[in-house]
């Protein structure tokens, strides 16, 4: 059982190892139980820069993972708490994204999307059932447990989470990421459990041909969308996809939350339950070449540096921005010395690139968290990109974008 304590030193119990992960005020790594040798991935926290609203929700991301055990969520194991640092211990998966994993398997069919959004549904209804609405599922947030076949799918990261009472609608902030908001959250009405039903709906969506249902890089347009329920299902990749699909996408895909179907009931539908006679087998090619271009738009969408990046040279862009897939892999020692001797002129060109770019992101990056801890707009403004969006939980006042909300925390 997961438990808080304040008398037990991290590092008395733990050994760490190699870095998995960075955010803005935390990092993941490796580590070791020493008493047992079982290896979790330690969310290291530096509370030292938290404000007093940023402690709130650390304590109800430790208090709502707690509650969560089901082989489909990623289980929080230890929650300690050290002076300056809040070590959060969870299951180590190092099978990376699901949407990465699918667009490198030779066979990939309507039924295999069936059997990942039947998982999705199992974690969601899980949360559901205890009072939790997790209010950012997206392909991000969906990992495998390992990298062998049929490893499970696991919903990560409650950071956005929140606790609900029963069937309980309220406005709980705008939380969330552009296209898998739900209509109601983007109308500013009291929301609940619906809006992850809604996120499920976009996800099903791009399991069965890899783009989104919704889709304009005008955020205003893309949200005039949502909000419309304004997608369709075009030929000539949605003619293969079997009616119980459509079926089960336009429940999920209801504008009415009252009137969307819920997790218990989509586990219920023949298109999950029935998944051996109802889902094609089919090898779906065009799903898996359009996921590859969704998954490498989204991964260079999600960099700060999108704009400046975009412009330069691409294939080491997307190399550097390309996310971990669990632990990473020390190079051999033979490897190493090959890489060290090579000739070719390419490769060293290609390499002295990517270097470059590494140290411009580095010294851009340090240029963006001066400017922001100095409160000067301006300078933020000409680095970071004009279309990015940050959502933070519980935003209060009118909906504002792009720069606008940027501004909007600047100024608050």
């Amino acid at each position: 059982m997961a438990s808080t304590t304040t008398c037990t030193r991290f590092t008395d119990e733990y050994q760490l190892f190699e870095e998995l992960g960075k955010g803005a005020f935390s990092v993941v790594r490796r580590c070791m139980k020493i008493p047992t040798g079982q290896e979790y991935a330690a969310k290291i926290i530096n509370t030292k820069k938290l404000s007093a609203r940023d402690h709130q929700k650390l304590e109800r991301e430790a208090r709502i993972c707690r509650l969560l055990k089901h082989p489909n969520i990623v289980r929080l194991h230890d929650s300690i708490s050290e002076e300056g640092f809040h070590y959060l211990v969870f299951d180590l998966v190092t099978g990376g994204e699901l949407f990465e994993d699918i667009v490198a398997r030779e066979y990939y069919s309507e039924a295999d999307a069936s059997h990942c959004i039947q998982q999705i549904l199992e974690s969601v209804n899980h949360c559901h059932l205890n009072g939790i609405v997790h209010r950012d599922l997206k392909p991000e947030n969906l990992l495998l447990a390992s990298k062998s076949k049929g490893a499970a799918v696991k919903l990560a990261d409650f950071g956005l989470a929140i606790e609900v009472q029963g069937d309980q609608q309220a406005w709980f902030g705008f939380a969330g990421t552009p296209g898998y908001l739900s209509p109601e959250v983007l109308r500013k009405d009291p929301y609940g459990k619906p809006v992850d039903m809604w996120a499920c709906g976009v996800i099903l969506y791009i399991l069965l041909v890899g783009y989104p249902p919704f889709w304009d890089e005008d955020q205003h347009r893309l949200y005039q969308q949502i909000k419309a329920g304004a997608y369709d299902f075009p030929s000539p990749e949605w003619d293969t996809v079997t009616p119980e699909a459509k079926d089960l996408i336009n429940k999920m895909l209801t504008i009415n939350p009252a009137k969307r179907i819920t997790a218990s009931e989509a586990l219920k539908h023949p298109w999950i339950c029935q998944r051996s006679t109802v889902a094609s087998m089919m090898h779906r090619q065009e799903t898996v070449d359009c996921l590859k271009k969704f998954n490498a738009r989204r991964k260079l969408k999600g960099a700060i540096l999108t704009t400046m990046l975009a412009t330069r040279n691409f294939s080491a862009a997307k190399s550097l921005l390309k996310k971990p897939d669990g632990v990473k892999k020390r190079k051999s020692s033979s490897s190493v010395q090959m890489m060290e001797s090579t000739e070719s002129s390419n490769t060293t060109i290609e390499d002295e690139d990517v270097k470059a770019r590494k140290q411009e992101i580095i010294k851009v990056t340090e240029q963006l968290i001066e400017a922001i801890n100095n409160g000067d707009f301006e300078a933020y403004t000409k680095i970071c990109d004009p279309g990015l969006t940050a959502f933070e939980p519980e935003a209060l006042g009118n909906l504002v974008e792009g720069m606008d909300f940027h501004r909007f925390y600047f100024e608050n």
